[in-house]
């Protein structure tokens, strides 16, 4: 496919048809709070984070958003267990307090629906990998959301990431995108996005009941969610992969 990836930066005109861009994400994730007070900060104040690809009509057919941070900052030094929450809480604090970042990580990698299952994800990641080049960064890290882990959501996470197929690439297919581009798979974030709601707000994100105590299982989610009847609240936490581009 003829494709056009720039930065944001270079085509703000973009921004608009960016956030138009169909997708398949399930509705209770953009209720994280952290996504959905900081997502948008990234296309107005990081721009050049933000790559856009087109096709040869002007069609957006993917969307990339990293962010920059300071990982030797002191207390930090080791990817966080917080996952893509910390870091997105780390990138904007360092914005905010002229503190010099010293990696780059991604945030998401979205392709439209229309151009599912066309390798855009992996050329995406590799534009990715080449704007924090570019930028004089020596690696990317990659809080990853495993996306075959929805059909297994009993399935523990720290297995899950390490399963291998008889050629030694993971099994999970978008960590095996991110293995053939060099990553290296570091460490499991248990509790990567936290998403918190009461049983109404659970009801109109998924259609299902929410009134049995326990573990329930979401299309989409990574793992159980975690339902109170009693308490009047569900709470659902993701896992998420670390990944180590070095660049």
């Amino acid at each position: 496919m003829d494709l056009k990836i720039t930065t944001l930066a270079e085509r703000p005109e973009l921004a608009g048809p960016l956030w138009a861009m169909e997708d398949t994400w399930p509705e209770f994730i953009g209720n994280d709070p952290i996504a959905w007070s900081l997502i948008g900060r990234i296309v107005k104040e990081l721009p050049e984070y933000v790559l856009v690809a087109t096709d040869e009509r002007g069609t957006v057919a993917a969307k990339a958003f990293s962010v920059p941070f300071a990982l030797a900052a002191d207390g930090r030094r080791e990817l966080p267990d917080g996952g893509w929450d910390q870091v997105m809480l780390w990138a904007f604090s360092d914005l905010r307090h002229g503190r010099k970042p010293d990696t780059v990580s991604a945030i998401e990698i979205t392709v439209a629906k229309e151009f599912l299952g066309q390798g855009l994800s992996g050329r995406m990641l590799a534009a990715m990998r080449e704007n924090a080049r570019a930028r004089g960064f020596a690696e990317v890290v990659a809080p990853v959301r495993p996306n075959a882990k929805h059909l297994e959501p009993a399935a523990l996470i720290d297995a899950y990431a390490r399963r291998e197929r008889d050629d030694g690439l993971p099994t999970d297919p978008w960590l095996r995108v991110h293995v053939r581009a060099g990553g290296t798979i570091e460490k499991v974030a248990h509790a990567s996005m936290t998403v918190s709601g009461s049983l109404a707000q659970w009801r109109a994100w998924t259609g299902l009941p929410f009134d049995t105590a326990g573990p329930v299982e979401v299309p989409g989610a990574l793992v159980p969610v975690l339902c109170e009847p009693e308490r009047g609240y569900a709470v659902y936490v993701e896992p998420n992969v670390w990944v180590r581009h070095v660049l």
